[in-house]
């Protein structure tokens, strides 16, 4: 009995050395930490089309990736993808698991209670999507109506405003797939996602803009040198351009200029 104790004892000590050392960062010169010195892990859910989507060879594509590979470049670092489910992304960001996240985060002051936010890179904000045949119009009208989301999302905490019937799904495709094809009265997402959807066929109609949101790529807390990087990073993109092609590639117009 004494050797097993002791014998858990030298495994818990050795797992504990382990998951310490897989907690350890590249600190580079000036100050910023990386999860491996030359790469710039991001994180992105695939679940978010056009913002981000899985290819046949399993890598990510999207507005939201190459964003992300554009930062990657002009921080002179190798860009690596990370595919985490959106609803496990904060997290994933906070303890570790990728350097930063570029997946569609709205700045509120809940995820601020526990990670960073840069500059905005997009302007975008929630809009109701129904049945072509609804009777739907506006936030009065969800009073008691079904209302689906994805999890996670800041979309959940809209919709909850305005009614008590709230339904999650992993992602807004599957959300609006769910009401396309006759469930629930509503979903309430992102009015580019939803506009896309209605695009590629799916039988929904966009009701009210809700508001407006800022979307920000998410890094820890304790990395205040990267987040300056990458500001600084987002701050050159604007200026010469790339974030207005590579939003007017994926959606047809610019959605990275403040709306006035």
């Amino acid at each position: 009995m004494l050797l097993k104790r002791k014998l858990l004892l030298v495994f818990s000590i050795i797992m504990v050395c382990f998951l310490s050392a897989c907690a350890e960062k590249d600190k580079l010169d000036d100050g910023s930490e990386l999860i491996n010195k030359n790469q710039f892990v991001f994180a992105a859910s695939g679940e978010f089309k056009p913002f981000s989507y899985i290819n046949d060879d399993l890598t990510m594509s999207g507005f939201d990736v190459e964003v992300g590979e554009a930062v990657a470049k002009e921080l002179g670092l190798e860009p690596v993808q990370k595919r985490i489910k959106f609803k496990g992304i904060v997290e994933g960001v906070k303890t570790g698991r990728a350097d930063a996240a570029v997946a569609s985060h709205t700045i509120n002051p809940q995820r601020s209670k526990h990670v960073s936010f840069s500059t905005p890179y997009y302007y975008s904000g929630p809009q109701i999507f129904t049945r072509p045949d609804s009777d739907i119009k506006t936030v009065e009208d969800l009073k008691g109506k079904e209302v689906a989301v994805a999890k996670g999302s800041t979309y959940a905490d809209t919709a909850s405003k305005y009614t008590d019937n709230v339904k999650t799904y992993d992602s807004d495709i599957t959300a609006l797939k769910a009401l396309s094809s006759g469930r629930h009265d509503a979903v309430v997402t992102d009015f580019v996602t939803g506009k896309t959807a209605a695009k590629e066929g799916f039988k929904i109609k966009g009701q009210q803009l809700i508001n407006r949101s800022e979307q920000a790529i998410v890094l820890p807390q304790d990395n205040p040198q990267l987040l300056k990087r990458v500001n600084e990073a987002l701050e050159k993109l604007r200026e010469d351009g790339t974030l207005s092609k590579i939003s007017i590639k994926y959606f047809g117009e610019d959605i990275t200029k403040k709306p006035e």
